[in-house]
């Protein structure tokens, strides 16, 4: 789809949004004025204050339409369901009748109070790519019950909160997100742990890049970091925290549950699993490794052998083989079995019989190759451009950047003392390795 097609059909969806609906916009309810307004009978006389809005967050409907309001008497908290009210307008409920059965409130599955769970807690705006907070509800009749529509998150709504009764009641929409740009983080359970609650914004997140979802990450709390990665498939979570400041990812590591961390690491790159263990200390290190499969914790040992500093400690170690009589066609069918590593290779190193080193074929030369070229031919043009790139897992990164610069490549081989292939490091982890001041720098690579 071109980027022109892709613009039209984002702004037809924002303009089927119930906040860009003019009729909507102009029955908006603040949910913060709501909390503390009276509740009166359809004779007009109060019955009780409301404490509290009840919806459900989960469930197919776009925008969560309300359950009921938690009225307190007194001292006692009764709950009101939906169909016992008449009208929310102007800070105040109306009841449909002027008898009122009062119950005791449970919540129910998939149902949060909006002023407890949801009001001055963290969300995500998946439009805007960024961690935010409510500073009000919106409420809006739709169709025939009252749902949850929006969310301000503007400066003036806070200060208005603080002032006069009569102004907390009126909204004042000056950055008001429509819910379903919105990912809440919520409340399950009255006293149970923080749930994130999903819906159509679950989508959106998953299209996000893993940048993006590191920034998000970074500004959460702890509570809905967590939560938010239970919400990503691994492999996703996984490249997100490859992102990650170090200090973050440091963080996050340390916090998350040991067999939950142990999964993460164990889903990235080799390269970025290691730097992100060398931060830990020898035992939280050791913590994770002995909850991993014991191949991939065995390779992150080896790994972790090699001085930092130097190029066997930033290499990947996912060198993609091929032998001179295999064809481009058979290369190219091993190289499309390693599609989830694609931001790991930009070239495929080639090996005698023997397994040491004779050449480096990039990803471009092998695309626009006939399919029924040998590697040998290949490899045999190639050579006008002078040997392959590579040094030795003791380089320093500084004399490997010096060679990489010098070669105009992107990535270079790492060999050991027999010329045989360990693993490589790519232009991108030789910044961040020089530059870490700047934080991650991040290269496309030839697939993405």
């Amino acid at each position: 789809m071109s980027t022109t097609a892709r613009l039209r059909d984002r702004r037809v969806h924002l303009e089927r949004r119930a906040t860009a609906t003019r009729s909507v916009r102009s029955s908006l309810v603040s949910l913060a004025g709501l909390v503390g307004g009276p509740v009166t009978n359809q004779a007009g006389q109060e019955v009780g204050r409301v404490a509290d809005v009840v919806a459900r967050l989960s469930g197919p409907e776009p925008y969560p339409p309300v359950t009921g309001v938690i009225l307190r008497i007194g001292r006692r908290r009764a709950f009101l369901p939906a169909d016992a009210l008449d009208r929310m307008r102007d800070g105040r409920v109306r009841l449909r009748t002027a008898r009122v059965d009062l119950r005791d409130f449970a919540r129910r599955p998939g149902e949060v109070l909006l002023a407890r769970d949801v009001l001055d807690h963290q969300l995500v705006d998946v439009d805007g790519i960024q961690v935010t907070r409510a500073a009000d509800l919106y409420l809006a009749p739709l169709r025939d019950r009252v749902v949850l529509v929006g969310v301000d998150v503007s400066l003036p709504t806070l200060l208005r909160r603080l002032g006069p009764r009569r102004w907390q009641a009126r909204p004042t929409p000056e950055r008001v997100l429509d819910w379903q740009a919105v990912a809440p983080f919520a409340e399950q359970a009255t006293d149970g742990p923080p749930e994130v609650r999903l819906r159509a914004s679950r989508a959106a997140l998953h299209r996000m890049r893993p940048a993006d979802l590191a920034d998000i990450l970074e500004d959460l709390g702890r509570a809905e970091r967590e939560q938010l990665l239970d919400w990503l498939e691994p492999e996703q979570a996984a490249d997100a925290l490859e992102e990650m400041e170090p200090a973050e990812l440091e963080n996050l590591l340390r916090e998350a549950h040991p067999e939950h961390a142990a999964r993460l690491v164990d889903e990235m790159e080799p390269d970025e699993a290691t730097e992100a263990l060398r931060d830990l200390t020898a035992e939280e290190r050791e913590n994770l490794l002995v909850r991993m499969p014991m191949g991939e914790a065995a390779e992150l040992r080896r790994l972790l052998t090699h001085e930092e500093g130097t190029a066997g400690g930033a290499m990947t170690t996912l060198p993609l083989l091929a032998r001179p009589g295999q064809t481009i066609a058979e290369v190219r069918a091993e190289l499309a079995t390693l599609a989830g590593h694609r931001t790991e290779i930009d070239a495929v190193a080639v090996v005698d019989d023997t397994g040491r080193l004779a050449g480096d074929l990039p990803l471009f030369d092998l695309a626009v190759a006939e399919e029924s070229t040998l590697v040998a031919d290949l490899l045999a043009w190639r050579t006008q451009f002078g040997p392959p790139c590579a040094v030795g897992p003791g380089t320093a990164l500084d004399d490997a950047a010096d060679q990489l610069v010098a070669a105009r490549a992107s990535s270079l081989l790492v060999v050991d003392d027999t010329g045989r292939p360990l693993g490589r490091v790519l232009a991108d982890d030789l910044l961040d390795a020089l530059l870490p001041e700047r934080g991650r720098l991040h290269f496309r690579r030839f697939l993405q």
